[in-house]
């Protein structure tokens, strides 16, 4: 599984800035008002995932400090391995997904905030509606950017971590002491 590509995020961004900028730009006297709160559900995602991140983030490097030989002195002074809860491999892999698939959509839902933005804030002058749509259309691509930016530290905390010895033995070279 390859990691996503930042350009892929941006292109899905300004296209569908520029498709929703024509839509509402073609049909904005007929969309219903826009609320401050219908992006909230993209805001409440990205906590979660970076709830999970943090979460997930600690329970690898806890299980990776197990694996070291990590120990720590219990009450009669010898040391013993810690506890630790190992994390499932196939839960990695299925956060990896989920990671992806929600950097895909908060890129477009974005780019879809943006592009009412790009048509409603020039309008607040002229029209009264236009204010409250330009309220939720920064809300929506401030929330759209954080469910970006929780999935994409996500997907990096899935990540298996290189190990510099073993890059070394690949290129022909020993490890150094």
């Amino acid at each position: 599984m390859r990691p996503v590509n930042r350009r892929d995020l941006l292109v899905v961004t300004a296209g569908l800035a520029v498709a929703a900028w024509l839509v509402v730009r073609a049909t904005y006297g007929s969309l219903p008002p826009l609320r401050w709160w219908l992006p909230v559900p993209l805001a409440l995602l990205a906590v979660a995932e970076a709830l999970g991140a943090r979460t997930l983030r600690a329970r690898l490097a806890a299980e990776r400090a197990a694996r070291r030989g990590a120990t720590h002195p219990r009450e009669g002074g010898d040391p013993t391995p810690p506890l630790v809860r190992p994390v499932e491999p196939m839960l990695v892999a299925r956060l990896a997904v989920l990671a992806q698939a929600s950097a895909f959509v908060g890129a477009a839902f974005a780019g879809v905030w943006a592009g009412v933005l790009l048509h409603v804030a020039p309008a607040v002058s002229r029209l009264e509606a236009a204010a409250g749509d330009t309220v939720t259309a920064v809300v929506g691509v401030l929330c759209a950017a954080a469910l970006t930016a929780a999935a994409l530290w996500l997907e990096s905390v899935c990540r298996v971590p290189r190990d510099p010895s073993s890059s070394e033995r690949l290129h022909g070279q020993e490890p150094s002491p």
